[in-house]
């Protein structure tokens, strides 16, 4: 039913209409060239113009790079192992199933476009080497891998031509606008942190926004070298802006924590912030920063508004207020530095401001999931080994196509929570396509006998559904059918129409997805909910972990991966309110893990016999049971109020350290953690 809705509220675009219509021609030319140059299968070079068509062009010619670097690692490992194990059929389909499995596992850490390499080369092999044993008796390997090349490649000459140099949607101009939203959205929550009493109590749902937007831009970055707008080339300085943002990020996450503490003990000092805020908001709005030494200059008036800002706080506000004007500092410095970085990305300008250090965007930053990877590799693994045992046992002369599609199948949608709906989807345009595809080849087809007649009879069929691709509820339906359609017809030089061999082919295109399905059903799938316990597990981990790094480069890669994994967690749907709340609070942990660094830095500062080393000490261990037990869903809230009872003793305890400096740092930390980690609503609950 939701389907029906979504075709028939589809009212296509004129962009819509210009990417299937210039996606069509490509897959027109393409079939005509592989026509004249009478490859084995030119139904290869159709479909993969349209297996890798995308409205934007860098990601078009991103995906056709990637698919013709995984074709030829996949064709070259046919070559080199079908000679070897085509004797053994059940050696060869294990082999071919640890392949799969390990290229799939490869991918699925990976989490960006370079993914695509691996999946092609992964279930590509299997396609050319089940394809080999088929036809075994009227062709070589050596020919078989070599046309499969050839035939990928003049689909992906055919698909850049079309989409690059015919009227071209380029995905700098969206990267920007994403960009730009993104900003905007930072400055309206830091507006409303200061203004709005409400969204104080709520701000981290919108700052998890904005992490999630990150981390799907971030993926969506690496589009940027393979187009021709402004931002051409512009990965990693892009890459390395979102680094920095989602270290802005924490920095708010921060600022709203300590706003909130000081609401909690006595809202009267609000009466300053408005004026803080005005002066804050006017200096960022002024002209706008051009070199890294201007980073560093805070408004005029800075000092003075937080000296009157002191003397409307109580005494026991004070320590919060000097925590909040040191973020305040640090949000507007690394603002301005982002605004800069942005400047000169649109500027062409690769260089980054010498005031910050890079992340350098190979190191492994972002969050990897092992477990869910695991899992779908060994899903793969069952499907070919499964599908291969079927095809042999029975010997079903199209049993090597269902056992191509379950291949195909069970990688292209594994990195999903849960690919079974979406793999009903696949099997359903399967179905809608093998109809269209039997009206084709029986009652259309036969009557044409020009080029040009085919290219007219297949553009009603061809560019529906390409008008599904931009849709994102309907690509699902499109993608499928467009699939299902051309491999279905099976273009060939001479028409060869065949009652029983179409019933055969279109059973194989519907029973390999089918043991892709069973499969996954039992072994890959999980819902929302599982998947963000699994990552919030990782969570809980990570924040241990930061215990014992000291601040430097390798924390800052460490928390950048934390927020890209919390903008992980933002993308479940989850159903829990429970899970919800955890969610919403792991942005709010995330702020306090420099906190926990700062802590290890002043116990390097402080006498080692001083007393309160020991019990910073004692506080470590007591923080690693307490994240070590949320971790395993053990009972922490013991734990819990033995952390807070001593985070209460170190603050008194500060009292003796002679150094005001470390103690005022040590005191701003205690609360953070207190309030940030433990999740005390009202700073003196504990002490009563």
């Amino acid at each position: 039913m939701l389907l029906t809705k979504h075709l028939f509220a589809l009212r296509p675009s004129k962009s819509d209409w210009i990417f299937a219509i210039k996606t069509f021609f490509a897959g027109i030319l393409a079939l005509y060239i592989a026509f004249s140059l009478d490859l084995t299968y030119p139904v290869w070079s159709i479909t993969t113009v349209f297996i890798i068509a995308n409205p934007y062009a860098g990601m078009s010619a991103s995906k056709s790079f990637f698919r013709v670097l995984g074709t030829s690692v996949g064709a070259t490992v046919s070559i080199l192992v079908t000679p070897l194990l085509i004797h053994t059929p059940w050696l060869f389909t294990l082999f071919l199933a640890v392949w799969v499995s390990g290229c799939l596992f490869v991918s699925l850490l990976d989490r960006t476009p370079r993914s695509y390499a691996f999946l092609l080369a992964g279930y590509t092999t299997v396609i050319i080497s089940f394809t080999i044993i088929n036809n075994v008796d009227t062709s070589s390997v050596f020919e078989l891998a070599l046309g499969r090349f050839i035939e990928i490649c003049v689909g992906v000459v055919c698909s850049a031509i079309a989409s690059l140099a015919i009227l071209p949607m380029n995905f700098g101009p969206a990267v920007e606008n994403q960009v730009s939203r993104i900003f905007k959205d930072t400055r309206n929550i830091f507006d409303k942190i200061f203004l709005d009493d409400d969204e104080v109590r709520t701000y981290n749902q919108s700052l998890n926004k904005i992490t999630a937007d990150i981390a799907n831009l971030h993926t969506l970055a690496i589009h940027l070298s393979y187009e021709r707008s402004k931002l051409k080339g512009m990965t990693r300085p892009v890459q390395e802006m979102l680094h920095q943002l989602s270290m802005l990020v924490a920095n708010m996450v921060a600022m709203a924590e300590k706003i909130k503490q000081l609401d909690q003990i006595n809202p009267l000092y609000r009466q300053q912030l408005p004026d803080i805020h005005a002066h804050i908001v006017t200096f960022l709005k002024s002209p706008e920063i051009q070199t890294s030494p201007e980073l560093n200059i805070l408004p005029d008036n800075f000092e003075q508004d937080f000296k009157r800002l002191f003397s409307h706080t109580t005494e026991e506000q004070q320590i919060l207020v000097a925590g909040l004007k040191m973020d305040i500092r640090h949000f507007i410095q690394n603002f301005h530095a982002i605004s800069l970085m942005w400047k000169r990305i649109q500027a062409g300008n690769f260089s980054l401001p010498e005031i910050l250090l890079p992340l350098r965007v190979k190191s492994p930053h972002l969050h990897r999931d092992y477990a869910m990877a695991t899992r779908g590799s060994i899903s793969a693994f069952i499907v070919v080994m499964l599908s291969g045992a079927i095809w042999i046992s029975s010997g079903w002369y199209s049993g090597y196509m269902m056992a191509e599609m379950a291949a195909v199948t069970a990688c292209i949608l594994t990195s999903m929570d849960n690919p079974v709906p979406a793999l009903k989807m696949f099997m359903r345009g399967n179905i809608y396509a093998a109809i269209i595809v039997f009206i084709y080849l029986f009652g259309v087809l036969p009557q044409v006998t020009e080029y040009w007649q085919l290219a007219v009879v297949l553009a009603p069929a061809f560019i529906g559904c390409l008008l599904l691709y931009p849709h994102p509820p309907l690509t699902a339906l499109g993608v499928p059918m467009m699939i299902g359609l051309t491999m279905g017809l099976g273009f060939h030089n001479h028409y060869q129409a065949n009652l029983v061999s179409y019933f055969d082919a279109s059973m194989a295109m519907i029973f390999g997805p089918a043991i892709s399905i069973w499969v996954m059903r039992v072994v890959r799938s999980i819902s929302p909910d599982m998947s963000a316990q699994r990552l919030l597990a990782s969570h809980y981990k990570a924040v241990r972990k930061t215990l014992y790094i000291p601040y430097g480069e390798h924390f800052r890669i460490h928390l950048r991966a934390m927020l890209d994994r919390i903008g992980v967690l933002n993308s479940k749907s989850v159903q829990s309110p429970t899970l919800k709340n955890k969610i919403n609070l792991a942005i709010i942990e995330c702020s306090a893990i420099v906190d926990l660094a700062r802590i290890q830095e002043l116990i390097v500062l402080l006498p080692k016999n001083h007393a309160i080393v020991l019990n910073l000490e004692e506080l470590t261990i007591l923080m690693d049971d307490y994240l070590r037990a949320k971790e395993y869903k053990q009972d922490f809230e013991a734990y819990q109020i033995k952390l807070i009872e001593k985070i209460q003793q170190l603050n008194l305890a500060t009292d003796a350290v002679q150094d005001l400096n470390i103690s005022e740092r040590l005191q701003i930390s205690l609360i953070n953690i207190r309030n940030s980690l433990c999740h005390v609503d009202q700073p003196n609950q504990m002490a009563s």
